[in-house]
């Protein structure tokens, strides 16, 4: 009996699509995760999706769907969270490839439902985004999950979406989900987070880290993002409710716009008309930015604690609680290739605010001194 997941929006997704099979389907074979191999420019310095082409060492599973295994790598300078997710979890990652728009999406799914046969099909959206009309002001990201919502829309199969952690991507405001949200399938807990714990430790993913904290139990306000986005921690961010496929679709004018789309280009194309941009655009922004702006000296531990003392000072004043390690890493101007070494010193040298993949903020008499260690150390 095989399960499939299919992550919305890739990214943390697929993170987030293994806790959910561990919550929901734990004592069953491991299941395949249907994923984007689209991370954050942290991770992959390109823009946009990476497809088949982007990767040696894939393994066909059908036509056009190709797993992800341990063994794969990205082609230079691309990079991927993918193989590493592989090598962590028991569970199949199928490689989903936005190049042929939804037309070629809807193909990988019939391809893969057909091989499969799968018992369940979820589609899973940590968030809650892919419920948005296209028109917010806070939309950041809306493509991917525009892209398989209108295929999944498509299959001659039943298939179940899924709103993991409402609010949590801040993309919607909770109190405008709530009242689009259906039952509630489930509200995770700390030991749905286990089998992903250490994949944690390193993956950038931010929604993905709130829900497995606020799964723990960790509550108050959560900054995110270069941008310093405050997002709430409440009893209501573990949840996973259900959503109507059909009024899920209804209500995305992204995704109904996207339903013929045979490139991504033409997808990118419908999202500047329909949302006023294209989050492939932002990154390509960003990229260019980030190459010109990038320091060329790498910050010692002294520098960057002192550095995120004021970071926190200022966090503080605007009643915020944590910080994804995410926005510390961009708010300091580091390289993607330092997050680690980054989450690394400061469990070292300030254990006490590690708070469950969060960085949780304390005033400066409130912390322990301690001798710094060079950066990048062990």
């Amino acid at each position: 009996m095989k399960r499939l997941i299919i992550a919305a929006g890739g990214g943390g997704d697929a993170v987030a699509a293994a806790m959910l099979h561990a919550a929901l389907y734990g004592d069953e074979e491991p299941g395949v995760i249907l994923t984007y191999a689209w991370d954050r420019l942290l991770i992959d310095p390109v823009p946009g999706p990476r497809g088949d082409r982007d990767f040696t060492g894939l393994r066909p599973i059908t036509p056009t769907v190709s797993a992800v295994p341990a063994e794969a790598r990205p082609i230079a300078p691309a990079g991927s969270t993918l193989p590493l997710l592989a090598a962590a979890l028991p569970h199949t990652f199928a490689l989903l490839d936005p190049g042929q728009g939804t037309v070629g999406i809807t193909c990988q799914l019939e391809e893969l439902i057909s091989h499969l046969e799968p018992v369940s099909i979820d589609l899973l959206d940590v968030g809650g985004d892919i419920l948005a009309r296209g028109d917010e002001p806070t939309l950041k990201s809306p493509l991917a999950d525009a892209l398989t919502l209108a295929a999944a829309s498509q299959v001659n199969a039943p298939v179940r979406l899924l709103i993991a952690g409402p609010g949590l991507d801040g993309e919607l405001p909770p109190d405008e989900l709530r009242p689009l949200l259906g039952p509630l399938v489930h509200t995770l807990t700390a030991k749905d987070v286990e089998p992903i714990s250490s994949i944690l430790e390193w993956h950038p993913s931010e929604a993905t880290a709130m829900l497995a904290a606020t799964a723990r139990g960790v509550r108050g306000t959560c900054e995110i993002r270069d941008a310093g986005l405050p997002i709430p921690l409440t009893d209501e961010a573990p949840r996973i409710h259900e959503v109507d496929l059909g009024e899920a679709l209804s209500r995305n004018s992204l995704a109904r716009a996207l339903s013929s789309t045979t490139a991504l280009d033409e997808a990118e194309a419908h999202s500047r008309e329909v949302c006023g941009f294209s989050e492939v655009d932002y990154e390509r922004d960003k990229a260019a930015k980030r190459l010109k702006d990038q320091p060329l000296v790498e910050l010692d531990a002294e520098s960057m604690l002192r550095q995120l003392a004021g970071l926190d000072a200022e966090a503080l004043s605007r009643g915020v609680t944590h910080m994804t390690f995410r926005r510390i890493t961009e708010a300091l101007n580091l390289s993607g290739s330092q997050l680690v070494d980054l989450r690394r010193l400061l469990i070292s040298e300030r254990p006490e605010q590690y708070d469950e993949t969060l960085w949780r903020l304390r005033r400066p008499r409130e912390v322990t001194a301690q001798s710094p260690m060079p950066f990048g150390g062990t």
